[in-house]
């Protein structure tokens, strides 16, 4: 099996403001440090194109529009760039791939990695699973999840979502400050709880506000409300406040006038917007589910609550906003765990040993193919 440089196709058609994005980037630049030549497959007009571009990371724009389209332009840049490994991440692409590899026209070794709770049929991902040479999970909880919709466990490897420190690290540039500072408007001197993330149960911290004795400015940066959370936005007490902020590309300026961050969501893969509040020191509170579970250690990381339930959210936040002191431990045990632990250079070096794994079995299949064919 070779050791030596790879030539690795990373492939979405997603690539928009979202921690995937994120984490396929940082993924992507990490790979690249470690010597291996990276090409970055998606939409040209995405917010993934621009970040690699700006890296100096080859960009391929990849016609999504129909199967035939897409997998006639990935055969000829698989041959063309001599991939060795095509990286997976969203359904359109593991679609088309699948249907390459039944058609014999992919002979690259193939990895797909889930980053999101599997809504996916047993019918459908049984057979994607069965043709992946190997499949990563983003976090144990994505694992068992695919295991119990028939995934072939074999070829199942889990490696924890991780993120850049020295991006978490750098200077928030003025600008995104005076932009996260003009969308929150006069707190008041009141305590900024963040909740960073596309529309995920928002409802649920909404539903606590009356509950919540001392007055907050809730920030739900990422997400164009719905008829419910305006509702529930405009029925909170005059003590707190809520501010919808749309789809940003960097969103961390808001972390840094929070007092904490909040993940009310039911269907986590593993959060890069947690693992980054975390990084930063941020006391953190989120619902006890999916990847939540495997960063957050309730009462010593942060605080895990049942999903759906405003009077255990309510509770939590007075908790937390009430004793300084317990929530400084939270946050620096919870910053100490994600900087030891999900860091992108533990990711890429796990991640690289899932592709050499993929391309051991694609070259034991040959051998067998070869001989059975003498």
């Amino acid at each position: 099996m070779t050791r030596g440089p790879l030539t690795i196709l990373q492939l979405t058609h997603q690539g928009g403001p979202a921690g995937s994005t994120q984490s396929i980037f940082n993924l992507s630049q990490y790979l690249n440090r470690r010597g291996h030549r990276v090409l970055v497959g998606c939409r040209d007009d995405v917010l993934l194109a621009r970040l690699a571009r700006d890296a100096g990371l080859p960009v391929v724009p990849l016609p999504f529009l129909s199967r035939g389209a897409l997998t006639r332009t990935l055969g000829d840049l698989l041959a063309r760039e001599r991939v060795d490994i095509v990286n997976s991440h969203a359904t359109l692409d593991r679609r088309a791939l699948t249907w390459m590899r039944w058609r014999g026209r992919l002979p690259q070794a193939l990895v797909v990695t889930r980053r999101t709770m599997p809504r996916t049929s047993p019918v459908e991902l049984l057979p994607v699973g069965l043709t992946a040479d190997r499949t990563i999970a983003v976090s144990e909880a994505v694992a068992r999840a695919l295991r119990h919709r028939l995934h072939p466990g074999a070829r199942l490897r889990v490696v924890p979502n991780g993120i850049a420190l020295e991006r978490v690290d750098a200077a928030v540039p003025a600008p995104d400050l005076a932009a996260a500072r003009a969308a929150l408007g006069d707190t008041g001197g009141r305590p900024v709880v963040a909740i960073v993330s596309r529309l995920k149960d928002q409802h649920v911290v909404l539903q606590a506000l009356p509950s919540i004795t001392r007055g907050v400015v809730v920030a739900c940066v990422g997400v164009e409300p719905d008829a419910r959370l305006r509702g529930l936005a405009e029925a909170a007490p005059p003590r707190h406040r809520v501010v919808f902020v749309p789809l940003i590309d960097r969103p961390l300026a808001f972390y840094h006038l929070a007092a904490l961050a909040a993940l009310p969501s039911r269907m986590e893969g593993m959060s890069q917007a947690l693992l980054e509040a975390m990084a930063l020191g941020l006391p953190v509170v989120a619902s006890a589910a999916g990847g939540n579970l495997d960063m957050v250690r309730s009462g010593e990381t942060g605080l895990l609550l049942p999903p759906l339930d405003p009077a255990a959210w309510a509770a939590a936040l007075e908790r937390l906003l009430g004793d300084a002191g317990f929530a400084q431990r939270l946050a620096q045990a919870g910053r100490a765990l994600v900087r030891r632990e999900f860091t992108l250079e533990r990711t890429a070096e796990r991640t690289e040993a899932v592709y050499r794994e993929a391309l051991e079995r694609r070259a034991a299949g040959r051998l067998l193919a070869a001989a059975a064919s003498r």
